[in-house]
């Protein structure tokens, strides 16, 4: 577990920052990778070595804070719209059906999607839980989350290799 613990702390505060209202529109490209990089950081830092950290390993600690940010992450969003009854989702549904509305689409293909949405927000406001949003949700987290993760392993370790090399001359 000692070997997981950068990861698991630079990811939940990852998953936590997910779901603060300003802050969840930089998750994937700013909080996720820089997540990574201070996973890697902290590797380094716990280690004691002086060692360059591959690529290979930065891309490994990216994926796994990536993972654990898209686990905590799904958790809290779900968890707080279970309590709530309420989503950006349900607060923006006017919008989304005023959208939907002036697509190019086959009306009954723009009721149907309508529809679903409808049953997902009247779920949602009902019962706090929707399992339709619960999958997109999850989905959504576990496929992005660690891209960007294995990014900002990436680009941590190109940068804190950079600042070693210059340490050393």
């Amino acid at each position: 577990m000692k070997k997981y613990l950068p990861s698991f702390v630079c990811g939940f505060g990852a998953g936590v920052l997910q779901v603060v209202p300003v802050a969840k529109t930089f998750t994937c490209c700013l909080i996720v990778p820089a997540a990574a990089f201070l996973a890697i950081y902290l590797e380094k830092k716990a280690s004691n070595d002086e060692a360059v950290i591959d690529l290979k390993k930065g891309a490994i600690i990216g994926l796994i804070t990536g993972l654990f940010a898209a686990v905590f992450g799904s958790f809290f969003d779900l968890f707080i719209t279970f309590i709530t009854k309420n989503n950006d989702m349900v607060s923006a549904f006017t919008d989304f059906q005023n959208m939907i509305l002036n697509f190019p689409l086959d009306e009954n293909l723009k009721t149907e999607i309508l529809d679903l949405m409808a049953n997902v927000v009247d779920e949602i406001k009902t019962t706090g839980f929707s399992a339709l949003y619960a999958f997109s949700v999850i989905i959504n987290n576990i496929v992005i989350n660690p891209i960007f993760g294995i990014v900002g392993g990436l680009i941590g370790v190109k940068v804190l290799e950079s600042k070693n090399s210059n340490l050393r001359m």
